[in-house]
């Protein structure tokens, strides 16, 4: 396997070594942090609660109060449909679009949110802002007087809940010790059945017992929401990774016997670039289709099943409440026993969890079966209840799973994605597509068809089990692989200036990338040579940020840049000269340098010189200054692309396939410039299909096939590797290195 830390004269040092047993050291200790036991060690943790945790109570408890009140506005604005419409002059159609509106703006919230806390640990105060929000919100829904009126308040109890998905889950994963994750997380979502039974409670005592107006709904259970803002004052956020991935690191500094923590040195991945990297995540790819299948399943169930209960059994509204509010309250015990030992589950093996899970959608299946052809109520009660409590308890158990494998900052971008494809995705495309299904199937083929999408849910999670201790592994892997570098980089021993480690990556299905390993030094000139489709360009895409790894890591001068936009490498001197002809031909030659000056938004006469520089090397770009590139011969457009790096002056420059298709003469020109800017310290990558014209370049020489980086080592070491080479490389070389 190619070093990944070589020192600049080509000498080898240990460093890589080092990290790759250190690595095997403390994988397994970090698993056990992370709460992955792999066995029953361990396991008598389990016994330990949440009062014994260190933490206590309050923070599940205050969070949990504010999701049991973010039930009321929506369940009170559901109840009191018709009251509202008829004080407000609004028909049914519109209200309904109102009520959209507002589930829109639950979804689309999410991930501005995210935003707001992905640098930083503040997503106790948006918990506290946002429900503060909704609880204003609330209060102002009692004094509306037109539909205008009723818009706002809707869209803005909307948009704050959209923290709810967001914030919460990762808040708690963070709060609370790995061991008991799963029970607070079950814990929580037992607050939120019981705001569904308590909500519908509230508003019937008000309206019914009380005999008080729509509008004093909204009026007493807004202050209530207030009052659990109040209760939730003093929640604090304890920093991201706190219990897992900070010990992590803490675990292989006392590996390395060091006590202080070294410099960061990490650029902050921007919002896009963290979401991106989320959905490259393969247990998360398939969780959220998983996910939308089930709300396809889950947001035209409620409608069915209240239209079931009326036309199949005969209950009015009333009776309908009474059935929601009981069906509900049968999620907290089951969520109690799974909290248990589905942590059990997770600790002895995470992929045992997900297959469990698969477990639990197929129960669902069973519970809409039961409820459409019971013969008596009992029967059809213990059926849908069966239905809900298996829903509720497959969310802390997708939430668990999900927040694992990702990197602490990036869990309020999971969170929210799960919630968009629930309900975004998987709730709208539900209702659109089973809209009118009861007309041809009746109200009980209706039910009996949301078992479709369940099934394709369950063999999902069944499928994606092997993934998660994978996934689950490579994140611990990238934690304790940065901390090393750290180490290293703060001992101030030398590192190359990039560092491509155990790279894959795939275009779609198709894998062509496969454990590389690949470095270049400060000021050095390398060869990447091989076969055609061997993954040459393919690796300097991964680079220049083109195309991301779906593993492995890239570091330029010490700090990961692996998921980091090409234009954010630009910035740092990452520079890729592509194959083929890299100019814009409708510009002007004079156009096509202003236009690399000014990606950096370089001042003008900084652009001006480099552009002087380029015609001063290139005499012949002078004299077709004012010449469309698309006219220019191939060389002319490749000494035009050249003349990039005299404007930006990378500090890496990649070169793929300069001499492509053109003369000897031309390409002698070329590869002088090439000299020049290499010389100027800008480190070279050169792509070649002619190892005579590489090998006389450089002194350092990688040769990769189908994939993987089969040798890592001086030119002329390469010669001596006919079975690398093969005859026609070996002929091109050999005539090469005579002449």
């Amino acid at each position: 396997m190619a070093k990944t830390v070589r020192a600049r004269k080509g000498t080898k040092v240990d460093n890589v070594d080092a990290l790759e047993h250190a690595e095997e050291r403390v994988r397994e200790r970090a698993r056990r942090i992370i709460g992955v036991t792999g066995d029953e060690a361990g396991m008598g943790r389990l016994r330990d609660g949440i009062a014994e945790s260190g933490v206590g109570w309050y923070p599940l408890i205050a969070l949990g109060a504010l999701v049991v009140v973010d039930q009321f506005q929506g369940f009170a604005f559901s109840i009191l449909g018709p009251e509202i419409s008829r004080a407000l002059g609004l028909s049914k159609s519109l209200l309904a679009f109102l009520v959209l509106l507002k589930t829109l703006a639950v979804v689309l919230a999410s991930l501005p949110i995210a935003a707001v806390v992905q640098h930083r640990p503040r997503r106790a105060m948006v918990a506290k802002i946002t429900g503060l929000a909704w609880g204003l919100a609330t209060v102002a829904s009692g004094f509306v007087a037109n539909v205008w009126g009723l818009l706002g308040v809707l869209l803005l109890d909307g948009a704050s809940s959209g923290s709810v998905d967001t914030v919460h889950g990762p808040l708690m994963m963070d709060t609370y010790p790995t061991q008991i994750r799963l029970r607070v997380l079950s814990g929580y979502r037992a607050f939120l059945a019981a705001g569904t039974v308590a909500a519908p409670l509230v508003v019937g005592f008000i309206t019914g017992v009380l005999d008080m107006s729509w509008r004093a709904v909204f009026l007493i259970t807004g202050f209530i929401c207030l009052a659990a803002v109040v209760v939730a004052g003093r929640l604090r956020d304890p920093g991201f990774g706190k219990w897992d991935t900070e010990k992590v690191r803490e675990e292989v500094r006392r590996d390395a016997g060091m006590t202080d923590q070294a410099d960061s040195g990490e650029i902050d991945l921007g919002f896009f670039e963290i979401t991106r990297r989320v959905m490259l995540i393969p247990t998360i790819r398939r969780m959220l289709a998983a996910w939308s299948a089930i709300g396809v399943m889950l947001f035209p169930f409620y409608t069915f099943l209240f239209f079931f209960l009326d036309e199949r059994w005969g209950m009015g509204p009333g009776a309908r409440s009474v059935f929601f509010a009981f069906a509900w309250a049968c999620t907290l015990p089951g969520l109690a026993i799974f909290g248990r030992r589905g942590e059990a589950m997770f600790r002895r093996d995470p992929a045992r969890l997900m297959r469990f899970m698969a477990l639990l959608t197929l129960g669902i299946v069973v519970g809409l079966f039961i409820g459409v052809t019971a013969p008596v109520f009992p029967l059809m009660v213990a059926g849908f209840c069966l239905v809900l409590v298996t829903a509720a308890i497959l969310q802390p158990a997708v939430g668990m799973v999900a927040m694992s494998v990702v990197p602490p900052k990036m869990r309020p971008h999971t969170t929210a994605l799960l919630g968009i494809f629930l309900a975004g995705v998987g709730g709208v495309g539900g209702v659109l597509l089973l809209s009118g299904i009861d007309r041809r199937f009746g109200i009980g083929g209706a039910v009996i068809s949301l078992c479709g999408p369940i099934l394709i849910a369950a063999w999902v999670f069944f499928r994606a089990a092997p993934l998660v201790p994978q996934d689950l592994d490579r994140m611990i892997d990238d934690v304790v692989e940065r901390e090393e570098l750290r180490i290293i980089q703060s001992s101030g021993t030398h590192l190359p200036m990039l560092a491509c480690r155990h790279i894959d990556f795939s275009y779609g299905q198709l894998q062509v990338l496969f454990d590389v390993n690949f470095t270049v030094d400060e000021g050095e000139m390398v060869a990447l040579l091989g076969t055609n489709g061997a993954g040459k360009s393919t690796l300097l895409r991964v680079i220049s940020g083109l195309g991301l790894p779906s593993r492995g890591s890239v570091h330029f001068q010490g700090t990961e840049i692996t998921y980091l936009d090409a234009e954010r490498r630009l910035g740092l001197g990452v520079n890729q000269i592509p194959g083929g002809r890299a100019t814009f031909g409708p510009l002007s030659v004079v156009d096509n340098l202003r236009v690399y000056g000014h990606s950096l938004g370089r001042r003008s006469h900084d652009v001006s010189r480099g552009i002087d520089a380029t015609f001063d090397a290139f005499p012949r770009l002078a004299e077709r200054r004012n010449q469309l590139a698309s006219t220019l011969s191939g060389g002319e457009q490749q000494m035009l692309a050249l003349g990039k790096s005299l404007i930006l002056s990378p500090r890496i420059l990649l070169i793929d396939e300069l001499s492509l298709g053109l003369a000897p003469i031309v390409v002698g020109e070329l590869l002088e410039m090439v000299r020049r800017i290499n010389a100027n310290g800008t480190a070279i990558v050169l792509v070649e299909q002619s190892v005579n014209i590489a090998l006389a370049l450089v002194d350092h020489a990688y040769f990769m096939e189908k994939g993987e980086m089969r040798f890592d080592g001086g030119a002329a070491e390469l010669l001596e590797r006919p079975d690398l080479l093969r005859s026609v490389f070996l002929e091109g070389a050999t005539k090469g290195m005579a002449g």
